[in-house]
C-alpha cells in the first residue's frame, strides 16, 4: 500500500469517526478540508454547510485566500459551491472563459487570489444537501475523473457523519425537552398537592387556583408551582386573585 493509499485509507476512517462523547465538528471539517489538499490534486479547500434555515456559512478552509474567496461566493451571490448547495450536483467549468460566462465576478475575484479553476462538490445524503466542498487549484483545468471520484467520496462519508451527528444531537434534545416536561409535570402535582393541603380544596380546584393565578398574571404555570412549594406565595393572595382575574392564558 503506498502512503497516498495510507493516508486515504486512515482519513475515510477519521471522516466516519463522529460517534464520540467529544465530537468537534470544526476540528472534523478541517480534517476534510486538510486531507482534500493532500490526497487531490488542490492547493487549496473550504466548506460551507447550510443553517436550520438554509443560509450558508462558510465553516473551514485550508488556506486564508480559500476562506476569502468563499465569502465573497456569499456576499455576492455567485459562484460554484452555491450552485453546487442548489442543485445538489457537481459544479465545474472548462478553462476561465466559462467560468466567467458562468460567474463574471466571482472568477475576477479567483485570478486575483492566485487561483485559476474551482470545482465544487455537494455534501449531500439522498435527497438532503447540507452544504459542499471547494475545491481550488491554482493551474487552469479540471480535476481528473479519480481525484473527482475521491473528492466525492470523501464528502459523501463526511457528510453521513455529520448528519447521524445531528440526529444524535436533536434526539439528546429531543431527550432533554421531554424530561424538563416530565420534571415540570411533577412539580405540577407537588404544588397542586401542597395547594390543597394548605387551603383545604380539593385537587382539582386547587389546580384550578394554581392554574388562574399563572393566567392573570401571564406566568408560567412551572414558575408558579415553584413559588407554592418553596411558600413564596400566599394563599390569601391567590384566593383574592381567583375572583378578580381577567381571562387571559398562561405562558407555556
Amino acid at each position: 500500500m503506498t502512503s497516498r493509499e495510507q493516508l486515504l485509507a486512515t482519513t475515510f476512517v477519521d471522516l466516519a469517526d463522529t460517534l464520540v462523547a467529544d465530537f468537534d465538528v470544526i476540528d472534523f471539517l478541517h480534517t476534510l478540508v486538510s486531507r482534500s489538499v493532500e490526497l487531490l490534486d488542490a492547493d487549496a479547500a473550504g466548506i460551507m454547510l447550510a443553517d436550520a434555515h438554509g443560509g450558508l456559512h462558510v465553516m473551514a478552509s485550508s488556506t486564508e485566500e480559500a476562506r476569502l474567496l468563499e465569502l465573497y461566493e456569499l456576499q455576492n451571490n455567485e459562484g460554484p459551491c452555491l450552485d453546487c448547495f442548489r442543485s445538489g450536483r457537481p459544479v465545474a467549468r472548462d478553462g476561465l472563459p466559462a467560468m466567467r460566462s458562468s460567474w463574471p465576478a466571482f472568477t475576477q475575484e479567483l485570478q486575483q487570489l492566485g487561483f485559476h479553476s474551482s470545482h465544487a462538490l455537494p455534501m449531500r445524503l439522498r435527497e438532503e444537501t447540507i452544504g459542499a466542498l471547494n475545491l481550488f487549484r491554482t493551474e487552469p483545468g479540471r480535476l481528473s475523473e479519480a481525484d473527482l471520484g475521491i473528492g466525492q467520496a470523501m464528502a459523501d462519508v463526511a457528510t453521513v457523519g455529520l448528519i447521524q451527528e445531528r440526529a444524535i444531537a436533536a434526539s439528546e434534545l429531543l431527550a432533554t425537552q421531554l424530561q424538563t416536561a416530565l420534571n415540570s409535570r411533577v412539580q405540577l402535582e407537588q404544588a397542586k398537592g401542597v395547594l390543597a393541603q394548605r387551603t383545604g380544596l380539593p385537587m382539582d380546584q386547587a389546580f384550578q387556583l394554581m392554574r388562574g393565578y399563572a393566567r392573570s398574571r401571564s406566568r408560567r404555570l412551572s414558575d408558579v408551582a415553584a413559588q407554592i412549594i418553596d411558600g413564596l406565595l400566599d394563599d390569601d393572595l391567590l384566593r383574592k386573585d381567583r375572583r378578580t382575574r381577567p381571562d387571559t392564558p398562561p405562558q407555556a
